[in-house]
């Protein structure tokens, strides 16, 4: 009985062994079912993805960030950043930073006019990591999905930042003196791949005096930073008084300044500085004659040197240099008659800021930006309206977006994913 009833249970174990290790299986079935599986972006090889990616607007590539962190590492790939602004540099539209410092605070904007959405019609307003710090800044320049940005206030401090991935470095600080004039440029040069920050410093001693209408500052010094370096350097003097605002052309690695015109040499000049050798050339000037006026400022069109120069009854010319540092190669490539958006011709003072822009064409109607896709130049009206305007048709646009600022500058931008810790 004892023997039966021993033999019963040894069953009874095993029939219960069975049945858990059953219940295991289909456990073990039942997770490997729930278990998320890959999806067919996932599953792609990561060139694929890489290149698929690069095709897309910045707007959507900082929102695909956020996906996972498998795809987080990839917008982090200096390979996805350089594709992504070889496309940009294909003829898509740009990017445009819309720099407000009015009523008081400065501000950052962003319009992406590449964007095929509802976004297109959207400024949005980009964080300013540094603005505790620096709260009254000049955009000294873009390049390449980075901005450079100075300190108006105290001209002591400089960044360089990514308003995208929100990258953000303060460069080391240089030499100061008591009494002084600043002309910045900021760009980078293809064959060196270096990004640079040029700081042109006119100064005085306190103790000389002149009775000049403008004050005039005798000597120079030329300061260099490397993005990656650890200190400035000095080149020395410049021969060229620059006209105080930034840099306003980067084409083949230089950067592009306007001289003031000198008692014994009136006439003003196109100076370039190659970023690769570190040296001041002159440019040769388109044949238009307005040049030697004070009424012009340059920009880029389609890769090309570019100056617009205003003429009688509020008409522009652009002129176009289509081979660079070959003089021939200047065309007038665009005649732009009188225009004065809608909202200007109500009333043009109203509501006028105290403050007046330092880096922009000061007292002109009318600034080039750059040329759009559709064939249309891009302009920005008293620091207020973009307008476009159709050079087949002879027609203009004002074009209308949600948020926009009442008063600002434009930069012309290409948004990137370009982090500062991969160019050091």
């Amino acid at each position: 009985m004892c023997s039966l009833n021993l033999s019963t249970m040894d069953l009874d174990n095993d029939k219960r062994a069975k049945r858990r290790k059953t219940q295991t299986e289909d456990d073990d079935d039942d997770d490997d079912h729930h278990q998320p599986q890959p999806t067919a972006m996932e599953t792609l090889p990561n060139e694929i993805i890489v290149d698929i990616l690069s095709r897309l607007p910045i707007t959507s590539l900082v929102q695909f960030k956020f996906v996972c962190k498998r795809w987080r590492a990839l917008t982090q790939d200096p390979v996805l950043a350089d594709m992504h602004l070889s496309w940009k540099a294909d003829g898509n539209d740009p990017c445009l930073i819309l720099h407000c410092d009015f009523p008081i605070r400065n501000q950052l904007y962003f319009l992406d006019l590449s964007a095929h959405n509802q976004d297109k019609d959207k400024v949005k307003r980009l964080y300013v990591p540094f603005q505790a710090t620096m709260p009254e800044f000049d955009v000294v320049g873009s390049c390449n999905g980075l901005l450079c940005l100075s300190d108006s206030l105290y001209n002591d401090a400089l960044y360089v930042h990514n308003p995208f991935t929100m990258d953000c470095i303060e460069l080391p600080k240089s030499r100061q003196y008591s009494d002084q004039e600043l002309v910045f440029g900021f760009g980078f040069h293809p064959k060196t791949k270096e990004y640079k920050v040029v700081k042109i410093v006119y100064y005085r001693n306190t103790s000389s005096y002149s009775r000049a209408r403008r004050t005039v500052y005798p000597q120079s010094d030329v300061q260099i930073y490397t993005l990656g370096s650890s200190s400035w350097r000095s080149l020395g003097k410049v021969s060229y008084q620059f006209v105080r605002r930034p840099s306003e052309a980067l084409v083949n690695g230089r950067l592009h300044w306007v001289s003031r015109p000198r008692r014994y040499h009136p006439a003003r000049r196109l100076i370039s500085f190659d970023l690769a050798d570190e040296q001041f050339r002159e440019v040769p000037k388109p044949d238009c004659g307005g040049l030697n006026r004070c009424n012009f400022h340059l920009s880029v069109l389609g890769g090309c040197l570019a100056a617009a120069v205003y003429g009688n009854y509020g008409k522009l010319e652009i002129w176009v240099m289509k081979c660079y540092n070959v003089n021939e190669s200047w065309v007038k490539q665009f005649t732009i008659g009188a225009y004065m958006p809608k909202c200007l011709k109500l009333n043009l003072d109203r509501h006028r800021p105290l403050k007046i822009w330092k880096t922009g064409s000061n007292g002109k109607v009318v600034r080039v930006l750059c040329l759009l896709n559709s064939g249309e130049v891009l302009l920005e009206y008293k620091n207020r309206v973009l307008v476009s305007y159709d050079p087949k048709k002879g027609k203009f646009r004002d074009l209308v977006f949600h948020g926009l600022p009442n008063w600002f500058q434009t930069v012309v931008h290409t948004g990137s994913l370009n982090w500062l810790n991969t160019l050091h």
